[in-house]
């Protein structure tokens, strides 16, 4: 067993290999808990426990916050590794961590207002800039608005809403704006189809002002350019550009399930033989060429997205910021990675046959939640892969948060 901190302790110290068999030794627990989580609609207590227990929820933390401090992979591998065992708990996991790496970037006084009072803290987020509206007040921002998908919200302290800035009709700026959970409310709508245990309700505030300190303009997270926290926060992990990496660890959530889908149907095809032959099923051809597909699918996926963050890292590392048609690469790269995790998690679903229609069959509720994470606006490859396609024809019209 890895060893643990002590209740109350930072992780600071805690090396990238410990953490990681940290996760990897929650896996059977998450798989345990993942049927009754889905109908409570919620990450479980104990989960949540296990998981600020063993700081894998502050591992792009800064070190002098109590965090680890890992490379930027840590935001693709551990989400994707607790996925093996949940997608929900991988999900969540993965949006917590990546908000305490964007708070990073905040203001000293906004990271001192919620780190000062809890390392621990939970923030959630709305990253649609159009479901947000704010208009310039005395020392920061009135926000109002409606934000849908905001996972881990029923259990978040904070909440990193985008805003889009206003004079009149005219857009003026781009604000990831940090409310308190008093500020705002949560609508219990969340009845879905999969990834039943986020939580991703919508949350509602209207005219909440919001103080300058805590509203961070898009352009701070275009990687490579300065921000409000870089003098206490110099490592070049946050100059990663958010812009075109932000859903990478969610992305490493669909390969997480695909590879969860993958193992549990190896195990079962060694178990079984078909009802109606006297074949084992590991002898049939057909079987053996979906086990094939599905995992060459897979671990295409996840080296797609290792080698995003690596280079990544190693423009951050130079303290440049990547071209539009490089960050549009990532974006691309990241939709095709989640579509064949996607096919992958289908051809197993399918060679399940008949069992594969039962709730109690964990591989259902795996493509279940295949199906609904890979409706990410970042997983939409009619969206991501033409706009590459555009900057690669030499196109030049490119959203202003690139």
């Amino acid at each position: 067993m890895s060893a643990v901190p002590a209740p109350g302790a930072g992780f600071a110290g805690v090396r990238y290999e410990d953490a990681l068999g940290r996760a990897r030794e929650l896996v059977p627990k998450l798989r345990e808990r993942a049927a009754a989580a889905e109908v409570e609609r919620m990450m479980p207590a104990e989960t949540l426990a296990d998981l600020h227990r063993t700081g894998l929820l502050r591992v792009l933390q800064p070190k002098r916050w109590g965090g680890m401090e890992l490379d930027f992979i840590a935001y693709l591998d551990f989400s994707e590794e607790l996925a093996r065992g949940c997608a929900s708990t991988g999900w969540n996991a993965g949006n917590l961590l990546i908000h305490h790496w964007m708070l990073a970037l905040y203001d000293e006084k906004a990271q001192q207002e919620v780190w000062g009072e809890n390392p621990d803290a939970l923030i959630a987020s709305g990253i649609a800039y159009p479901q947000g509206s704010g208009k310039k007040a005395a020392g920061g921002f009135a926000v109002s608005g409606r934000w849908n998908f905001s996972s881990a919200v029923n259990i978040a302290d904070w909440n990193m809403l985008a805003c889009l800035v206003k004079e009149g009709d005219k857009v003026v700026d781009h604000r990831m704006c940090l409310l308190h959970k008093s500020q705002y409310e949560v609508v219990d709508d969340w009845h879905v189809l999969g990834m039943r245990s986020t939580g991703s309700m919508t949350v509602v505030a209207k005219d909440v002002f919001v103080p300058e300190h805590r509203a961070l303009r898009a352009a701070d997270l275009r990687g490579g350019v300065p921000f409000p926290g870089a003098r206490g926060n110099p490592n070049p992990i946050y100059k990663v550009a958010f812009s075109a990496m932000a859903a990478h660890g969610i992305g490493g959530v669909a390969v997480g399930n695909a590879q969860a889908a993958l193992e549990l149907s190896i195990e079962a095809v060694k178990q079984r033989s078909t009802s109606y032959q006297a074949l084992k099923m590991r002898d049939i051809q057909t079987v053996q060429l979906r086990i094939g597909a599905a995992g060459a699918r897979i671990d295409t996926a996840r080296e797609i997205l290792r080698r995003n963050c690596h280079d990544a890292m190693q423009i951050a590392r130079a303290g440049a910021e990547a071209d539009a048609p490089t960050k549009l690469r990532f974006k691309r790269d990241l939709a095709y990675a989640a579509q064949i995790a996607t096919e992958a998690v289908d051809l197993l679903h399918a060679m399940a046959g008949a069992n594969g229609i039962y709730d109690g069959y964990s591989i259902q509720r795996i493509f279940r939640d295949a199906h609904a994470l890979g409706g990410h606006f970042s997983f939409n490859t009619d969206a991501q892969l033409p706009a590459w396609g555009l900057a690669a024809l030499g196109g030049e019209n490119f959203p202003p948060t690139l």
